[in-house]
């Protein structure tokens, strides 16, 4: 069925990409048993050091993202604080407590300054910033951000004229791809205007008419494995917009045993491309039965259902699962599903195959079981193609709410829930490698408006034209049907 949001660089972020202090899991962190953050031994101090980290406050784990002239943090553990930092302290303040470390640490308002050091120090906060302006972009949209940057910057560069270059280079990278997310944004909104506009149920009425000028999917293209390369397309577009942000500020809420105001409001939090993907599955749900329920004659519906059965299954083998799982959606919908003549005309062996793929019994254990074999073809891959992994987004969504509803952010003593936020990282950090992949398959333009841009039926025409196509079985059918046509004609 059709979802909602909610349910009511090449890295990957796998458990063993962590450092050994970033090994715990929620269920590990016991409140009542909890000693006290695990500190640093000075600054700078490597976390991996002490024993494992479940909790900490929040100024310790600030502390431990500090970079020193001898030290620097674990790439994990920076993507997992950075996202999860956002829940307690903005951006441009967190950015601001650790420039002003920095410079308290370092002695950076002092003259003259230890060069030496300074030269040590230069390049580890440089990387910091540089990997935040990488994972994190739109955070920098904010003017205070890229202002915090450059002054932390202006006061070491008299140590290596280098460090003026490097900045340079990294704020052109950064506006490039901030330039990148505002044209895929305005994309999005067309897109998505277009597909409201496109939303019918006037086509109906071909059923009693002569055909209209009206294409179909068959019309466009008929060949399975080349709409499923389209749909990846699809998907792999709407990937690269959504910032790991998102999923924090997705599920943001005030937590009971958090003192503190949230760090966004309800119109800062940014969850505009996750939307939008979710908005494209149910598109491709309602297209699909669309396609299935807009043919008059019973052969030609039957024709479709063994088309899009076909372009599923070369979804599951390209690695596509969100499309795959859209595809059986729009099929099972009820308007289709009740279609029983024109099912029993199609050829429908692979479609149940391809249902028990997806099956949601046990957590969706043969998806997650089949997500994992895509994961290890992507890992030792030898071409892009073999790379792509697509998961059934909803289903991601919802391991992140309900991790997010199972784990308090905070304990009761007051530190930050930090075991809670390695899985995060953990679930996202898989999701950022996959929506890295560029589409390796060429680009079909008419394919592409097609998909964003043909009409489709809401559920009330979905109904109105299978009742037309086979005739209501039973007294709430037949009630509907008169009700629907009443509507229509009113």
């Amino acid at each position: 069925m059709p979802q909602t949001v909610f349910p009511a660089a090449g890295t990957m972020f796998t458990p063993s990409g962590f450092s050994p202090h970033l090994a715990s899991t929620c269920s590990e962190a016991d409140p009542e048993e909890e000693e006290g953050p695990q500190e640093a031994r000075g600054p700078g101090a490597c976390v991996a050091d002490g024993p494992p980290i479940t909790s900490a406050s929040l100024d310790t784990l600030i502390q431990h993202l500090v970079p020193t002239a001898d030290y620097y943090p674990e790439k994990a553990y920076v993507f997992t604080f950075l996202l999860s930092a956002r829940l307690f302290i903005s951006p441009p303040e967190l950015l601001a407590r650790l420039c002003d470390t920095c410079i308290k640490q370092q002695q950076l308002d002092q003259s003259p300054m230890d060069t030496a050091k300074v030269r040590k120090f230069g390049p580890k906060i440089l990387q910091l910033l540089t990997e935040w302006t990488e994972t994190f972009p739109t955070d920098f949209r904010e003017e205070k951000m890229v202002g915090l940057f450059k002054d932390i910057i202006h006061r070491i560069a008299p140590c290596d004229e280098a460090y003026w270059k490097t900045l340079n280079q990294v704020l052109q990278t950064l506006n490039q791809k901030l330039a990148a997310i505002a044209q895929g944004e305005e994309s999005i909104v067309k897109v998505n205007a277009s597909s409201v506009s496109s939303i019918s149920d006037k086509l109906v009425g071909f059923k009693t008419k002569p055909p209209p000028i009206q294409k179909d999917i068959l019309s466009i293209c008929n060949d399975p494995y080349t709409l499923a390369q389209q749909l990846t397309h699809v998907e792999l577009e709407h990937l690269s917009y959504i910032g790991p942000e998102e999923f924090v500020q997705a599920f943001v809420q005030k937590d009971p045993l958090d003192s503190t105001q949230p760090c966004f409001s309800e119109q800062k939090k940014k969850t505009t491309n996750l939307e939008a993907y979710v908005r494209w599955f149910n598109r491709l749900c309602y297209l699909v039965a669309t396609e299935i329920c807009m043919p008059a004659k019973k052969k030609q519906r039957a024709q479709v259902i063994e088309f899009f059965i076909d372009v599923a299954r070369e979804c599951f083998n390209i690695g596509n699962f969100n499309s795959l799982m859209a595809i059986i959606s729009g099929m099972n919908m009820s308007p289709v599903s009740r279609l029983k003549k024109t099912w029993g005309k199609a050829k429908t062996a692979k479609f149940f195959i391809l249902e028990h793929q997806m099956d949601p019994t046990g957590n969706f254990y043969n998806y997650r079981t089949a997500l994992r074999g895509a994961v290890h073809r992507s890992q030792t891959a030898n071409s892009i193609r073999e790379k792509i992994v697509i998961p059934f987004f909803s289903l991601l969504i919802k391991d992140i709410y309900f991790l997010n509803e199972g784990c308090a952010n905070r304990l009761p003593n007051g530190h930050v829930h930090f075991a809670k936020f390695v899985e995060l990282a953990r679930q996202v950090g898989e999701f950022m490698t996959w929506k890295q992949i560029e589409c390796p398959f060429e680009t079909d333009r008419s394919i592409l408006h097609y998909l964003h841009t043909a009409p489709i039926f809401s559920e009330d025409g979905l109904y109105l034209a299978s009742y037309e196509s086979e005739s209501p079985e039973n007294q709430v059918e037949k009630d509907r049907w008169k009700a629907l046509r009443y509507d229509r004609y009113q």
